[in-house]
C-alpha cells in the first residue's frame, strides 16, 4: 500500500478541519464524506476533490477502496460506528471521547482487537511540539523524579447551551484533553481524583446541568501529584500551559502568541495575547496527528494514541464528575484494555 484512501464520517467543524489537513499529506486520498445532510456540502466537496457525498456512512464502510475512516460524528454515535468499521476491516481514527460509557468503549475496543484493525483516538495535544518536548524531557530524566504536574486549559469563550446539553459535561468534553495530557506527560496512571467545580461564567450552563469552572487534583501511581484548572472563558485568549516540577528542576510549556515581541516603555511591558482558540493554537498538532495516522497505516505499525488511552481518559473524567457530585476523592481502577 502506497496510499491510504479515506472516508470522513461527519462534516462538521472538526471533520472539515481534518479534510483540510489531510489534503497536505501526500500519502492520503480522501474519496468520500458522509453527513446527515450533504446538500450544502456539494461545492465544498468539489473544491477538495472529494468524489462521493452520502447521507449514509455505511456506504463508506461498504466501499472496498476505502482503507480507513475518520469518525467525526457526535460522540453518541462513536462506539457503534467503531464496531461497524472494524467489522468492515477499516482502520479507524475517532475523535474524543470514544463514548460516554466505559462499558461501551470497552466493547468497541474488544471488536477492534478481534478484527485486527488500528484505532487512533483524537487527542491532538499529544502532537503539539511544545507539550511533546515537556514529555520527552520528563521521560529522559532531565528534571529528575516528577513531583508536581500543573495543567491550565481555559477557553476564550463558552460554547452554546445547545452544545453543552450534548457534550457530556466539562470533565468529559473539555478536561478530558488534560486528563490524557496528564497520563501522556507523566507516563503514569492516575489512581485517585478529587474535583471542585462551579458556575461562574454563564448561569445558563448551570441551568443546563453543567459547570464552567473546575479544579481537579490527581494522584499518580508513581507517587506524583497533579492539578488541572479549566474555565470556559478566559477573556484574554486561549490559555494553554503545562508545567512539570521534579527533583532536578522543572519543564514548562507556555502559551503560544502571534509574535514573541515584547514592548517595554515607561507605561509598562506589553506582549501579544495568547492565540485566540484551538484552531490557531493547535494547527501543527492537528496536522501531525493525521500525518502520523496515515504513516502508521502505511507502515503497519501501532498508532501513537490508542483506544486504551481513550478509555483511561474517560475513566478519569467519570471519576472527576463523581468526585464533584459526591464531594470526596474517588479512586480509579485502570485495567488496560488492548484495542490493537
Amino acid at each position: 500500500m502506497n496510499t491510504v484512501t479515506l472516508g470522513i464520517i461527519g462534516a462538521g467543524r472538526i471533520g472539515r478541519l481534518h479534510v483540510d489537513n489531510l489534503l497536505s499529506v501526500p500519502q492520503v486520498k480522501i474519496k468520500a464524506v458522509s453527513d446527515v445532510v450533504v446538500d450544502h456540502l456539494q461545492e465544498w466537496a468539489a473544491s477538495k476533490g472529494i468524489s462521493v457525498l452520502t447521507t449514509n456512512y455505511q456506504d463508506l464502510l461498504a466501499d472496498p477502496e476505502i482503507d480507513a475512516v475518520f469518525i467525526c460524528s457526535p460522540t453518541s454515535t462513536h462506539a457503534q460506528i467503531i464496531q461497524e468499521a472494524a467489522r468492515a476491516k477499516k482502520h479507524i481514527f475517532c475523535e474524543k471521547p470514544v463514548s460516554f460509557s466505559a462499558e461501551q468503549t470497552i466493547e468497541a475496543l474488544r471488536v477492534v482487537a478481534e478484527e485486527g484493525v488500528q484505532l487512533q483516538v483524537g487527542f491532538n495535544r499529544r502532537f503539539d511540539p511544545n507539550f511533546k518536548k515537556v514529555r520527552d524531557l520528563v521521560q529522559q530524566g532531565e528534571i529528575g523524579q516528577p513531583h508536581i504536574l500543573k495543567i491550565t486549559s481555559r477557553d476564550p469563550q463558552p460554547p452554546s447551551v445547545d452544545y453543552i446539553l450534548t457534550s457530556g459535561g466539562l470533565f468529559m468534553d473539555m478536561m478530558i484533553h488534560d486528563f490524557d495530557m496528564a497520563r501522556y506527560v507523566m507516563n503514569s496512571e492516575v489512581v485517585e481524583v478529587s474535583a471542585q467545580g462551579a458556575v461562574l461564567v454563564d448561569p445558563a450552563i448551570g441551568e443546563a446541568g453543567d459547570i464552567d469552572t473546575a479544579i481537579v487534583t490527581l494522584k499518580f501511581a508513581n507517587g506524583a501529584i497533579g492539578v488541572i484548572d479549566n474555565s470556559r472563558q478566559a477573556v484574554y485568549g486561549y490559555d494553554q500551559r503545562v508545567e512539570v516540577f521534579g527533583a532536578k528542576g522543572a519543564a514548562t510549556a507556555d502559551n503560544c502568541r502571534p509574535t514573541t515581541v515584547e514592548v517595554s516603555t515607561v507605561e509598562g511591558v506589553v506582549k501579544d495575547k495568547p492565540l485566540y482558540f484551538f484552531l490557531e493554537r493547535y494547527t501543527q498538532a492537528y496536522i501531525e496527528e493525521v500525518t502520523e495516522f496515515a504513516k502508521t497505516i502505511l507502515a503497519g505499525e501501532k498508532v501513537l494514541c490508542t483506544g486504551n488511552d481513550g478509555l483511561q481518559a474517560e475513566r478519569i473524567a467519570k471519576a472527576a464528575k463523581e468526585s464533584f457530585l459526591a464531594g470526596r476523592p474517588v479512586k480509579i481502577e485502570h485495567e488496560t484494555v488492548t484495542a490493537q
